[in-house]
């Protein structure tokens, strides 16, 4: 007679088909603690169920082993393992193309979390009309001939750029003229001396003074000497 599915030797015994691996009575118990089942009581369920034959067991030393009773499992031959196999090996393929399903609705799914919805793109079409309108008005205003900076204002700039252009040539020329002095006799590769001095020359500053001097226009000029 089959024991009661809710008595221990009923728990224990579909506990050990279901695992259906070598198990000691400390296997067991740890497993069952969630139906109050004490380790003495496992233990005799278990013993109960090797005598009569429901499962079986060895003998190691001192420690029994319980396995549950493999001839009532469907025990697939050579030919069904292979069908297995390959019922596997199909449904694996099968995983493997639902996942790249999947990658691809969240790439796409994030491409379009990337896009601007409808009222982002009225937002940015407005921002853009007004600068696009701020720009028509600067250009009629040119167009119109309005004088956007006065004459004076421009005189004061252009002298003060001048000014400062003047400056610079002069004293790259002191420069140069210093420069050609300490340098003329020296033994020292020249590089090396104005990196050891940390002297930068206009191109290592990545400026140009005669185009910076072709800014001006003509015949505000003043002569190289000046």
């Amino acid at each position: 007679m089959a024991p009661k599915s809710d008595s221990a030797e009923g728990i224990v015994l579909d506990f050990v088909n279901e695992q259906n691996r070598p198990l000691n009575s400390q296997n067991v118990a740890d497993f069952l603690q969630k139906y109050n089942l004490k380790k003495a009581s496992v233990q005799k369920a278990l013993d109960a169920l090797a005598d009569s034959g429901r499962i079986s067991f060895k003998e190691y030393g001192k420690q029994k082993i319980y396995i549950a009773k493999q001839d009532q499992f469907n025990i697939p031959n050579g030919e069904e393992l292979v069908k297995m196999k390959d019922e596997n090996a199909k449904l694996q393929q099968e995983l493997e193309e639902q996942k790249r399903a999947v990658s691809d609705v969240e790439t796409e799914i994030k491409n379009l979390q990337s896009n601007l919805t409808l009222e982002q793109i009225r937002e940015k079409e407005a921002i853009l009309r007004k600068e696009v309108e701020e720009m028509e008005r600067n250009l009629d205003k040119l167009h119109g001939g309005v004088v956007l900076v006065r004459p004076e204002e421009r005189k004061v700039v252009e002298e003060l750029y001048l000014d400062r252009i003047s400056q610079w040539r002069r004293r790259k020329r002191m420069f140069k003229d210093l420069w050609d002095a300490i340098t003329e006799n020296s033994p020292k590769d020249l590089k090396e001396f104005k990196d050891e001095l940390g002297i930068e020359y206009d191109e290592d500053a990545g400026v140009n003074l005669q185009s910076l001097s072709n800014l001006m226009p003509q015949g505000k000029k003043r002569a190289r000497g000046q």
